[in-house]
């Protein structure tokens, strides 16, 4: 039995009402919800993957892709977006080579875009693998990034 159908063996078969608890102990099992783990969790639920998709890529929580070593979420929600996250963004899609949702190649770095981490009055935010940082400038990128391969390096 696969991992998937241990966490599905917790649900009702057919429970449409089961849907999103269900990507998230997938996604928290394996990272991410990947197309397969979709297509299982369809034919569990006797849902159409379009339906579940559509579902899951209105909520900013759930991802596609696996998730590097390091994981940053960065905030480009409205108080954010004016405090300059923007900058950030390109600072940070030009030293790491990704765009947002991608990964690198070696597997250190991901990143994506959220619409609020809750810190407007400490924006731009960035949370780093569950630790936020405030007041984050373009200027910090860098150093940040440098510091992260490091510790990517011993993960």
């Amino acid at each position: 039995m696969s991992n998937i159908d241990d966490i599905l063996s917790r649900y009702r078969e057919g429970s449409h009402e089961s849907l999103i608890p269900i990507l998230q102990d997938v996604q928290e099992m394996e990272g991410y919800l990947s197309e397969s783990a979709i297509v299982r969790i369809g034919s569990f639920l006797h849902m159409s993957t379009t339906k579940i998709y559509g579902l899951a890529t209105f909520y900013d929580t759930f991802r596609f892709f696996p998730a590097g070593r390091i994981h940053l979420r960065i905030c480009n929600g409205t108080t954010c977006f004016i405090n300059g996250s923007s900058a950030i963004i390109s600072v940070i899609k030009e030293t790491m080579g990704i765009d947002a949702g991608q990964t690198t190649r070696d597997g250190r770095f991901s990143y994506e875009l959220t619409a609020c981490q809750g810190g407007c009055n400490d924006g731009p935010v960035i949370c780093i693998d569950g630790t936020y940082h405030t007041h984050v400038r373009p200027e910090d990128i860098p150093e940040m990034v440098t510091k992260l391969k490091a510790l990517a390096d011993q993960k």
